[in-house]
C-alpha cells in the first residue's frame, strides 16, 4: 500500500495506471530510445552540476512522499544518483538500514550526505547492478528514467535486487537535458509518460505487482509538476 499526501481528485495521472490496456507483448523498437546526442554519457556527465533540476516545491513535495512511504529499517538504493537524493531529513538521521547511490558523477555522489556509500557506473554501458540479489528494500530514481536507453533490462536489475514486497519509486516532472532524453520521452506528453514507466514495471518478466501512479504536484500551474510510479515486487 502506498500513500499519496497530495491526493486529488481531478488530477488524471492516477486514472492511467487504474485499468491499463498493455500491449501483448513489449511495445518499443530501438529507435524509440535514440537521442539526439548519442556520444558517451561518460563526457556528459564527467563535470559536476551541483544544481537542482526540479524547483523547491516539487523537491518538497517528493520529499514529504518518501516520509509517507519509506520505513526506519529501508535499505535503499538510489540509482541515477547525484549530490542530494531528497530523502526526509529525519529519516536520514534516524535510519537503521543501508543506504546507496549509484550514478556517473563522483564528486557529486561523495557530496551527498544522505547516502552511506557509493558507486560510479554508466547504466546505459552496462545495465547490470553491482549488487546480490535481494539487497534492498527501496529503489528510488529521480526525474532520470528518461535518460535510461534500455530500461528493460535496468527494470530487470531493479527488480533482482528488490526483496519480495519490496518498492520501487520513479518520479518525474516535465524537466529534462533534451539531447540525452530517449526519442518517445520527447515525443510524449506527462500522462503517456506516465503509461511508459508503467509499462516498464508491467513488461518486466515475473518482476512487479500492477505499478500505481501518483500526482504529488504541489502547486498545479505554479511549479514544476512531480509524478511518481510505484511498484512493489513480487
Amino acid at each position: 500500500m502506498f500513500k499519496n499526501p497530495f491526493a486529488s481528485n481531478d488530477s488524471l495521472i492516477p486514472k492511467v495506471l487504474e485499468d491499463p490496456k498493455w500491449p501483448a507483448e513489449w511495445p518499443y523498437s530501438p529507435s524509440d530510445f535514440q537521442r539526439q546526442d548519442p556520444t558517451d554519457d561518460g563526457d556528459f556527465y564527467a563535470y559536476s552540476r551541483f544544481v537542482h533540476h526540479i524547483d523547491d516545491d516539487a523537491r518538497a513535495a517528493l520529499t514529504k512522499f518518501y516520509d509517507e512511504n519509506f520505513k526506519g529499517d529501508d535499505d535503499v538504493l538510489d540509482i541515477c544518483s547525484s549530490w542530494v537524493s531528497h530523502y526526509p531529513p529525519a529519516w536520514v538521521k534516524s535510519r537503521r538500514g543501508n543506504v546507496v547511490g549509484l550514478g556517473m558523477n563522483e564528486e557529486e555522489l561523495s557530496a551527498n550526505k544522505e547516502i552511506d556509500s557509493y558507486v560510479v557506473k554508466d547504466l546505459n554501458k552496462d545495465p547490470v547492478f553491482p549488487f546480490e540479489d535481494d539487497s534492498f528494500s527501496v529503489v528510488t530514481c529521480v526525474v532520470s528514467v528518461d535518460y535510461l536507453i534500455n530500461p528493460k533490462a535496468v527494470f530487470s536489475e531493479i527488480s533482482r535486487v528488490l526483496r519480495p514486497g519490496g518498492r520501487c519509486y520513479i518520479s518525474m516532472s516535465n524537466r529534462c537535458f533534451p539531447t540525452k532524453a530517449f526519442q518517445i520521452w520527447l515525443q510524449t506528453n506527462d500522462l503517456e509518460h506516465v503509461f511508459i514507466v508503467g509499462s516498464f514495471f508491467h513488461f518486466t518478466e515475473n518482476g512487479f505487482n500492477p505499478p500505481k501512479s501518483f500526482d504529488i504536484s504541489p502547486n498545479p500551474g505554479r511549479s514544476d509538476p512531480m509524478f511518481i510510479v510505484a511498484a512493489e515486487s513480487k
